[in-house]
């Protein structure tokens, strides 16, 4: 660290920027100068509080394993299963491999959290290969409170896509020791394969205007929307057909409030999908409209996008039942997979594979530039993470002069700044896990409105397909003469929410091992930051339920 110290803004816990408090170091008591102007070639370095092993993951964890993203201890992962309460715990369940590589085929691994931040892991909920029909793949869990599986009140029914020799049918499975572990229903499946290659991925929630569940089913170009009195017996409706998405996967379909006003209700579709006739690659998107009973009609052909990032798929979302009936409209929670099929197999992880899941994210429906559209910022339970910040305001940046910025000492951090939209910089460029010729930029284009992440510069780029080079970007107009940007930096992703959530973007990211160097640059022009806030955050290690806390 370069101890040429220019100034130091330490604020405990988000203390706000006035309430400045000087701390000595070694001896020195360095100025603190709010406000100043930064000469070209000077740096922000500061000192920052000392990392305490809470910011810090343990010496014998794997390089890239996240400090607070969940993973699997071992084998693979991919695609989240919607979460359900249960006596106030959440209980999650994602795709797991303990095969992989050699070996094929999913099945539900269970976790279970109090508050979406921290995991503690429970193993295996549905075994693969046990029924004759296949693998465990992507579905949905319900609580039928009514009993109207016949299985008791309470009882806790999945329904997801089996496959077996190519062919893709849904199942049943229930729980009654809460979630822990699944019975095969002896009468699956439930609904047998119409002659489709793709049928797959089922999301069930219950209707309460037409007293039914409702499924929406993922058909190739086509999400298939079905009925049930029962969650055994299912009636086709219609379909929402789309032959410029790709293959579609993973719909999900709710009805959330506008404004938070629970006089005004919209439908959200939502589907993963791939964009690449719009310059996007797969990712999460969805449309706006209204169901009424059979039929989704959206209000615009276009669809929006959850996540303009590389990597975030197959996402779930969910309310919570705790909740008032205005509060579930209002706002949701959202969990998406931190990885890109185009290289899901490459990344170089070795104790396990498949990536991560995000950050779990509250969204909620906004009127934004005279349309409706979702918001995503991380759960309020994520702040709680943050230690002691490092604060600096109205810093002028020159054109051309690479500043150093405070420098991060612990492996996860969060990064707030606010961009003055008048500067006449082009672009202003920051520089995260900076290893003298590897970096990735999260940079914001003032000539065009518009934010973006590169990573052509990683440390494992060169070795990546092209997919993996190409920037990722969005429009993101100014609010009120500013640009915000929250950054949430791990140690191999980077998930960035633009004014308040209307712009995200996730991207894995892997930075030289255990190099964490920051900086930031101005092209042609200068910038101004209004402010500059870096945060450290607590590792969340995962209760394993091997005892391994990894």
């Amino acid at each position: 660290m370069n101890h040429n110290l220019v100034s130091m803004f330490v604020t405990p816990n988000r203390m706000t920027v006035g309430a400045l408090v000087a701390l000595f170091y070694s001896g020195m008591a360095p100025a603190v100068v709010f406000g100043s102007e930064t000469p070209p070639g000077s740096t922000l370095l500061s000192i920052l509080p000392t990392a305490s092993s809470n910011y810090q993951r343990p010496g014998d964890w794997a390089p890239y394993r996240p400090a607070v993203h969940l993973t699997p201890a071992k084998h693979w992962m991919n695609d989240p299963q919607r979460p359900i309460l249960i006596d106030g715990i959440w209980h999650y369940y994602y795709l797991y491999n303990a095969d992989y590589p050699e070996g094929n085929g999913t099945e539900w691994y269970h976790a279970t959290s109090v508050d979406l931040v921290h995991w503690q892991d429970h193993g295996v909920a549905i075994d693969k290969y046990k029924n004759g029909l296949g693998d465990i793949e992507t579905g949905s869990a319900v609580i039928d409170i009514n009993n109207t599986a016949g299985f008791g009140p309470g009882a806790i029914i999945a329904i997801m896509t089996q496959q077996h020799e190519g062919v893709q049918r849904q199942s049943l499975f229930v729980s009654t020791d809460g979630g822990y572990r699944f019975k095969a229903y002896h009468g699956n499946p439930v609904m047998d394969n119409p002659g489709a290659d793709h049928w797959r991925d089922p999301k069930i929630i219950w209707d309460d205007a037409h007293n039914e569940w409702l499924m929406v089913l993922a058909e190739g170009h086509k999400i298939g929307f079905y009925t049930s009195p029962d969650l055994k017996h299912w009636t086709y409706q219609s379909g929402f057909d789309r032959d410029d998405l790709g293959i579609l996967e993973c719909p999900d379909l709710f009805r959330m409030s506008v404004d938070g006003d629970p006089a005004t209700t919209r439908w959200v579709l939502a589907t993963g999908a791939n964009g690449f006739n719009t310059g996007m690659t797969t990712g999460t998107l969805y449309w706006i409209g209204d169901w009424d009973g059979e039929r989704f009609t959206a209000d615009r052909d276009e669809p929006q996008w959850l996540d303009a990032g590389a990597d975030f798929y197959a996402a779930v979302t969910w309310d919570d039942p705790r909740h008032n009936a205005a509060e579930r409209l209002a706002s949701r929670y959202a969990i998406g997979w931190l990885n890109n099929w185009a290289y899901a197999t490459k990344l170089p992880t070795d104790d396990w594979h498949g990536g991560a899941n995000s950050i779990v994210r509250r969204i909620g429906l906004r009127s934004i530039d005279g349309k409706p559209q979702l918001v995503s910022q991380p759960v309020n339970a994520f702040d709680k993470l943050e230690g002691d910040a490092v604060v600096r305001a109205n810093v002028q940046l020159t054109e051309a002069s690479k500043m150093t910025l405070p420098q991060p000492t612990s492996d996860a951090y969060r990064l707030r700044i606010e961009l003055d939209a008048a500067s006449d910089a082009r672009e202003v460029h920051f520089r995260l896990k900076e290893s003298n010729e590897h970096f990735a930029i999260v940079g914001y284009n003032f000539a065009n409105d518009t934010v973006f992440v590169r990573r052509d510069r990683d440390a494992i780029a060169d070795a990546m397909p092209e997919v993996y080079r190409e920037v990722r970007k969005s429009p993101a107009l100014a609010r009120e003469g500013v640009v915000t940007l929250d950054i949430i930096v791990d140690t191999a992703s980077i998930e960035v929410f633009v004014n308040n959530g209307e712009v995200v973007l996730s991207n894995l990211v892997f930075g030289v091992p255990g190099i964490n160097d920051l900086s930031v640059e101005s092209i042609g022009g200068n910038t101004e930051l209004r402010l500059f806030e870096l945060s450290p955050l607590k590792v969340t290690p995962i209760t394993r339920n091997n005892g391994d806390g990894r």
